[in-house]
């Protein structure tokens, strides 16, 4: 096949029988997401009426029941979720996504899907071919049990529209900032009252008849933070903002010249070291806030006296977001991505966990049902598959991109972007053996499925060797095998422990003789009926299979399976019959033809189709340029027709159709080639010889 305009030689097994093309009945099923974002948004975790945690992570939104650790989960959105909002009702949910790509590489517009959460099946879309970039922020109005919902783009202006989400109709809208806007709300004692903050600034927004107005939050005295962060609404209905200051702000509306109302700030409250990213309003109307840099959640009665306070462990992060959960029970959500569950008297647990940055390495437990994982965050982390649960992480000098067990499952090989190498014991984190050779980043890490040796493929071309000892924790250096042109991408190891496959960033596929001293496999017709102990490679028969050319970019070929030539005999060196491609590679043998069978020839009196147009034939001969072979000089064309003013993909009847700007030139011409004719007479028959050239050619 040619991949990219490379050519990859795949050698078909052989006795390989005819092979089915139907889908297998098995389909697999999301059973549980690790991880939460936490990271990077807010107001993203909430509990549903039937008292399962909503989140959302990548383009799957959680419902989480606690009691039973199980998962639900939300599938219909395309790309990363960005905001989440919980109807009045808390039965119905509302999640909006950022702009994408699909798998064809086709844009995908932001959108809002608004779902029910005991079912999961959506109830309305809102906004498609609105939004620009994505949805920033969502809120349902309360006051009118939730019958409208706005929302906040991330345009460079930050639209802001209010939608009827039984009609999914827009109702208003408005540019609301050129700053961020991190969060929006309605008044819930007023429909047509909405608050947003973000960047420096408070907007409170008046809708009536279709129109929204903004009036500015006034600072007045106070110093004007740089984020405001989050805000709620007080048991009294007073507006509680919280900044990045480290400040509580509470903000009146009175009255102001000429009947305006103005909105102020009557109290400021000191309440964490750094920012404070939420707020939380408690069923008996006591306050809750989350700190950024004080990792603290500090509790408040409705004038803002301090209750109570604790403080999270730093390995969790600060406190990104506050829910309120059964009784005296609280979840809290944090910036390094795990979800908490505890009360301020007895602390916090974790009850979901991640990590917080992209994830490169995963390596399954032979022996278990665990695996691990490792990333750019330099966490290398241990999980049980069956608690769904982190067993253990350890911090790595440097990020982690691959890793490996070895078969026996007690020691587990990492490799580093900076190019060493370390071998750790999984029960006690306990460093046994590390090593480096080059500066170059490692890209895979396989053990030999006896456990005898350890491969490293690295981005300096080649991959290293190294033999096990003493149930493997003892190294020593064996050899490198040398001869790829670029970075090693993926290696397997053949069953019996002596040979390895690998790719490599320019499409080779390379077949290694460990055993016998790292040597290169020159003849990789040998290498065809070889037993793999895995199949990572991308590359290879094994994994071939033929995509559509507006996918890829590039043109599939299988070469069938014959051995060496020097290994042939003389009568078997006969090229077989076949298709020659555009550029005179052999394509697949004809459909029927058999060895030793001719392939039926081509009838005379059947035209010989140009493959497409000549390039010369595609500009307009209006254009004053006369090239050699053009329209007008070329001497394959009749004289009458070499003058069409209109180009041969615009004129509406083609160079043998008729054109009205070239008088005497009937249609369907016999001056005219088959091949060149495009009107009315002439596209049937150009089709039909074009349709029985594209059958041999598939044939």
């Amino acid at each position: 096949m040619f991949l990219r305009g490379r050519p990859i030689t795949m050698y078909v097994p052989s006795g390989l029988g005819p092979l089915r093309a139907e889908l297998p009945p098995e389909r697999l099923q999301l059973d549980w997401v690790y991880g939460y974002r936490g990271r990077d948004s807010r107001s993203n975790l909430h509990v549903l009426g039937s008292g399962e945690l909503v989140y959302f992570i990548a383009c799957v939104v959680v419902l989480l029941q606690l009691p039973a650790r199980r998962q639900r989960h939300y599938l219909r959105h395309s790309d990363c979720v960005r905001c989440l909002a919980v109807h009045p009702d808390r039965l119905r949910v509302a999640t909006g996504q950022a702009a994408g790509v699909d798998k064809d590489g086709k844009p995908l517009q932001p959108i809002v899907y608004i779902w029910d959460s005991a079912t999961l099946q959506t109830l309305q879309q809102i906004g498609l071919g609105s939004f620009e970039r994505g949805v920033g922020s969502l809120a349902f109005s309360t006051a009118d049990q939730g019958a409208f919902l706005c929302v906040v783009d991330d345009s460079n202006e930050h639209m802001m529209s209010v939608w009827d989400c039984a009609r999914g109709t827009k109702q208003a809208e408005v540019k609301s900032t050129n700053e961020s806007v991190l969060t929006v709300e309605f008044n819930p004692r007023d429909s047509s009252s909405i608050v947003s903050s973000g960047k420096s600034h408070v907007f409170f927004w008046s809708w009536s008849g279709g129109a929204l107005t903004k009036k500015h939050g006034i600072f007045g005295k106070y110093k004007k933070p740089k984020f405001i962060q989050c805000f709620i609404f007080d048991a009294a209905g007073a507006l509680l903002t919280g900044d990045s200051e480290g400040n509580i702000l509470t903000w009146t509306r009175t009255p102001g010249k000429g009947g305006k109302e103005m909105y102020q700030i009557g109290q400021q409250t000191r309440a964490h070291e750094g920012s404070v990213f939420a707020l939380c309003r408690r069923r008996d109307g006591t306050v809750l806030s989350g700190g950024g840099k004080d990792r603290r959640v500090l509790s408040w009665s409705p004038t803002l006296e301090l209750l109570h306070e604790v403080e999270l462990p730093e390995s969790f992060g600060a406190v990104r977001t506050i829910a309120e959960g059964p009784g005296e029970e609280l979840l809290v959500g944090t910036t390094r991505n795990a979800l908490l569950r505890g009360t301020l008297g007895s602390g916090f647990t974790p009850i979901v966990q991640g990590h917080t940055d992209e994830v490169w390495g995963l390596a399954t437990h032979p022996n278990c049902c665990r695996f691990l994982t490792c990333g750019h965050d330099r966490q290398l982390c241990l999980w049980d598959g069956r608690e769904h649960a982190l067993a253990w992480s350890l911090a790595l000098e440097d990020t982690g991109l691959c890793a490996d067990f070895h078969p026996g499952g007690h020691v587990v090989a990492v490799g580093l972007l900076s190019g060493r190498w370390l071998v750790l014991d999984t029960g006690t984190r306990q460093l046994l053996a590390g090593g480096s050779d080059g500066n170059e980043q490692l890209s895979v890490v396989r053990f030999s499925p006896d456990g005898t040796f350890l491969a490293i493929g690295s981005h300096d071309n080649f991959i290293y060797i190294y033999s096990v000892a003493e149930g493997g924790r003892k190294f020593s250096r064996f050899g490198r095998c040398t001869g790829h042109s670029s970075f090693i991408t993926h290696l397997d190891w053949s069953k019996d422990g002596r040979f390895i496959m690998s790719n490599s960033g320019d499409y080779e596929i390379l077949y290694w003789d460990v055993a016998g001293g790292c040597k290169l496999l020159r003849n990789r017709f040998e290498s065809r009926d070889r037993e793999w102990a895995s199949y990572t490679c991308v590359l290879g028969f094994h994994v071939f299979v033929t995509c559509r050319p507006s996918l890829t970019g590039s043109q599939s070929r299988v070469r069938r399976a014959r051995q060496p030539r020097d290994q042939r005999a003389l009568h078997a060196r006969r090229r077989p019959l076949g298709v020659a491609g555009r550029e005179g590679h052999q394509r697949l043998p004809v459909a029927g033809a058999a060895r030793g069978q001719r392939v039926p020839e081509r009838a005379e009196t059947e035209p010989r189709l140009p493959r497409k147009v000549p390039r010369s034939l595609r500009k307009c001969p209006r254009r004053r340029r006369t090239r050699a072979g053009g329209a007008r000089t070329n001497p394959a064309i009749p004289e009458s027709l070499r003058r069409c003013p209109n180009p041969l993909r615009r004129c509406p009847r083609g160079l043998a159709g008729g054109c009205r700007t070239s008088p005497g030139v009937p249609e369907a011409s016999p001056e005219v080639p088959e091949g060149l004719r495009t009107g009315r007479a002439g596209a049937e028959a150009a089709g039909a010889a074009m349709k029985r050239g594209r059958g041999r050619a598939r044939g």
